[in-house]
């Protein structure tokens, strides 16, 4: 039996835009898989394409913070927001970006007891507030990171990825999006 991934439609591969069928096909190519995100948002092709658009420039750089470190904002402040897709989807990814294969466990239970360093805890200090209680932000938090050294850059990239990824947990909680089974192991052991 197939696990339905969305509330919504979820249109054949097939019948999407060649663009949208093509990132898909890639995705599949390099992960032996698609994600059941991107099949559920493809039930709106432009909206798709400003999403991914927006993940990639986000997430996809090494300026200011690591790739790793940009997972771990999502792991953290997906899991203040119990979206079980996020912290499962994206823990895959940061088990293989830090090469780490508990921190996605540790940070989806508990970020302040994560294996992780001074500036990485700031930095979910920070992007977790911003996430359950943002309009308690205020300039202490903002000296707190520069205390740790990231710039203004580095903190509009925290501030940014926890606001694209709460749209991202509010979508994923809208369509009933579950993980994809293949997530649960990546990362987890060596490669052989």
């Amino acid at each position: 039996m197939t696990e339905k991934i969305s509330r919504f439609p979820v249109p054949d591969l097939n019948a999407l835009p060649e663009d949208v069928r093509n990132r898909m096909l890639a995705v599949q190519e390099k992960a032996g898989f698609i994600p059941n995100v991107f099949l559920m948002l493809a039930h709106r092709p432009a909206e798709f394409r400003a999403f991914f658009d927006y993940h990639d420039a986000l997430m996809e750089k090494d300026v200011g913070l690591t790739k790793a470190e940009r997972e771990m904002i999502v792991v953290a402040t997906s899991a203040a927001s119990d979206c079980l897709y996020c912290v499962i989807a994206h823990g895959a990814v940061l088990r293989i970006r830090a090469k780490n294969p508990r921190v996605a466990d540790q940070l989806a239970t508990n970020y302040r007891k994560a294996e992780i360093t001074p500036r990485q805890r700031a930095m979910l200090d920070f992007a977790v507030k911003l996430s359950t209680r943002g309009g308690e932000v205020e300039e202490a938090d903002f000296d707190a990171l520069r205390a740790h050294g990231f710039d203004d850059e580095a903190i509009w990239d925290v501030g940014a990825i926890t606001a694209f990824f709460a749209m991202s947990n509010r979508l994923v909680h809208l369509t009933a999006t579950p993980p994809n089974e293949q997530f649960y192991l990546m990362g987890r052991l060596p490669k052989s």
